[in-house]
């Protein structure tokens, strides 16, 4: 279910949801939860169960319950488009989560700061914690590791008989890593992974580190 890894000397948990849990600061990352999209493509005429409305969710409450975090960051993307009804089930949900959140706003956030901040929730551009940059888009920047998302990063693991598998993935760069999205339907970015970058696919129930040698 879950993969522990160190980025300069702090601990972070990779969860199979696609969450990141840092634990010297009790901190739950995720990014791209794109709520609402499910209820824009519905009213669009898309054949998507209306149930699977509920689903991110259900994979938020699982993951706070798992890790109880102190704070819950999400790293832009929250909200995929303008206000629909999954707006109120938000709105409900933040209302049952007594754990502070913080929003790092991201290209698909265009609904008004106020209203996340009439919900308790703080939004901010990016954020500077420990030598870590928490953004929504993908950056280098001298002196500080990335935290990121935007991309969907996934990749495609080549299998014997010429089998192919697409998984979403933790992007692990030497100066970066760009979280999978969080989201249901949020679709994904086959990544090309360079010699020392490092690919932590997600299933269902896992979290392993590809061998990269065996995919060249």
């Amino acid at each position: 279910m879950t993969l522990e890894i160190k980025i300069n000397n702090q601990t972070f948990i990779l969860h199979c949801s696609g969450a990141l849990y840092w634990v010297e600061r009790r901190m739950l990352l995720a990014s791209d939860v794109h709520l609402g999209k499910i209820s824009h493509f519905r009213k669009h005429g898309s054949a998507l169960p209306e149930n699977a409305i509920f689903s991110n969710f259900k994979k938020l409450n699982s993951v706070l319950e798992y890790f109880k975090p102190e704070v819950i960051c999400f790293l832009g993307d929250l909200f995929h488009s303008t206000l629909n009804n999954e707006w109120t089930l938000f709105k409900q949900w933040t209302e049952l989560t007594a754990t502070p959140i913080i929003l790092v706003a991201g290209n698909h956030d265009i609904i008004s700061h106020h209203k996340y901040e009439e919900l308790g929730i703080t939004v901010v551009s990016e954020l500077l914690v420990d030598k870590f940059l928490l953004t929504h888009h993908p950056e280098n920047r001298d002196s500080f590791y990335t935290l990121s998302g935007h991309i969907h990063p996934s990749i495609v693991l080549a299998g014997k008989g010429r089998q192919f598998l697409k998984l979403p993935c933790f992007f692990r760069m030497p100066d970066q890593m760009i979280l999978p999205a969080f989201g249901e339907f949020t679709g994904s970015y086959v990544m090309d992974p360079g010699q020392d970058d490092r690919v932590y696919v997600i299933t269902k129930q896992d979290v392993i580190e590809v061998n990269l040698d065996n995919q060249r």
